[in-house]
């Protein structure tokens, strides 16, 4: 099952904060998180982003404003959102976003350190 493992806390609600631009996910462990739209979109473990094998993830810029229209359930192991870019192949199971939950601090500076170096943007560009 997508390496869901036994131990694995599983979300009891799941909610989508479209003015704050959060998700906030309730485990039945007791942990809340609270993870912006733009974090789990510049995270998405689709191919299209993290590619198809270390060193190939594909830096997303422009996604600061994202949103998420909906989500879908994908089994009893994962959800699927539909983000407002079209973009909607990750499949985010609750180990990834337990994960994502406990190191979103160290992984969102990462990302912010890539966007420095790469001199691009959070913002999307109108320019071409």
């Amino acid at each position: 099952m997508a390496g869901l493992h036994s131990d694995t806390p599983r979300p009891n609600e799941i909610k989508l904060h479209q003015k704050s631009k959060l998700m906030e996910i309730s485990f039945d462990n007791g942990k809340v998180f609270k993870l912006s739209y733009e974090f789990l979109r510049v995270y998405s473990p689709s191919a299209e982003v993290r590619g198809h094998s270390p060193g190939q993830e594909i830096l997303q810029t422009g996604k600061q404003d994202i949103s998420i229209n909906y989500i879908e359930p994908v089994g009893s192991y994962a959800i699927q959102p539909n983000f407002s870019d079209g973009h909607n192949s990750g499949l985010y199971s609750w180990d990834l976003l337990y994960n994502y939950g406990i190191n979103q601090d160290k992984m969102w500076l990462q990302y912010l350190k890539r966007i420095d170096e790469a001199g691009a943007s959070r913002k999307l560009s109108t320019h071409k």
